[in-house]
């Protein structure tokens, strides 16, 4: 695992959890059963901050499987799920069956499992009544986008995805290069990030709602944007960084200008003074009775 993503998944989990709709949250919860227990699977979970979002929103008891192929990221879930719980009062055990956590009228078991999602495994799907991920829509192809839609259908599942970027962004204060950058931004998302092909980038939104009504599903979709305040800087200073290097990646005859652009926009962080928005959707999408 490099280090700067869990670093990186560590910044953005409280913007991540501002911005993310409520509704859709319940909206999802609604369809979910009452009488047993929930079986959800978190999809590229990272450090499982999905997963602890959704834990205390969602009917229990709960059977969580949260699935990514890096297995340091997952190593890092047993840290943070316990000190989540301990912040609850409630307690958290391990052994070879996963993770358990057991609070005053609140039971979750959480079970990780490290593989590759360029494929989607059905036998991850079975029996589950949730199927969610946080980020990760904009970097899967669409063909992925069809399958996991059908995969959710042969399961009878709801599904519910977040913050999915969708190529909306502003800085303040604006800089002449924030549009040549927010363009390299675009075509660089709609690169092969490893998950069926070329990327659907900022239409991965979109794609994902119609192919979800097309396999039958009810849909919503709500922004989710993140505002990010002066007072974030370590979030917005490697938001903007990382911004330079997909730039760089993609246009490396303009680094001169890029490197530029980033120092001034560094400037503007270290000031007190820098405000970005950055554009986002929620997707809930479920089975009528």
């Amino acid at each position: 695992m490099d280090d700067s993503l869990s670093a990186w998944l560590a910044l953005r989990e409280a913007a991540d959890w501002s911005a993310r709709s409520g509704s859709l949250v319940q909206r999802v919860t609604a369809a979910l059963p009452s009488s047993s227990v929930v079986r959800a699977v978190d999809l590229c979970t990272g450090t499982g901050s999905n997963l602890r979002y959704l834990m205390d929103r969602l009917p229990s008891p709960q059977h969580w499987l949260v699935v990514d192929r890096d297995a340091a990221l997952l190593d890092e879930i047993a840290v943070r799920l316990s000190d989540w719980a301990r912040s609850r009062g409630w307690t958290m055990s391990t052994d070879a069956g996963g993770h358990h956590i057991r609070g005053a009228a609140f039971g979750c078991d959480v079970v990780t499992r490290q593989m590759n999602l360029n494929q989607l495994d059905a036998e991850i799907f079975d029996g589950c009544h949730l199927v969610t991920a946080s980020a990760l829509l904009d970097l899967v192809s669409e063909e992925w986008l069809r399958t996991l839609a059908a995969r959710c259908r042969e399961a009878g599942a709801a599904a519910l995805f977040a913050i999915t970027y969708d190529g909306r962004s502003t800085c303040e204060p604006s800089e002449p290069e924030d549009e040549t950058i927010r363009s390299l931004l675009t075509r660089h998302q709609k690169t092969d990030k490893g998950l069926g092909g070329v990327a659907a980038g900022p239409d991965a939104w979109a794609i994902a709602e119609r192919v979800f009504a097309e396999a039958g599903f009810q849909v919503e979709h709500a922004g989710s944007d993140w505002s990010i305040d002066p007072s974030d800087e370590a979030f917005q200073r490697m938001l903007i960084e990382g911004w330079a290097h997909a730039a760089r990646e993609l246009a490396p005859q303009q680094s001169t200008t890029i490197a530029d652009w980033l120092e001034r926009r560094r400037e503007h962080v270290s000031a007190g003074r820098s405000r970005i928005v950055v554009g986002h959707a929620d997707m809930a999408a479920w089975i009528d009775p």
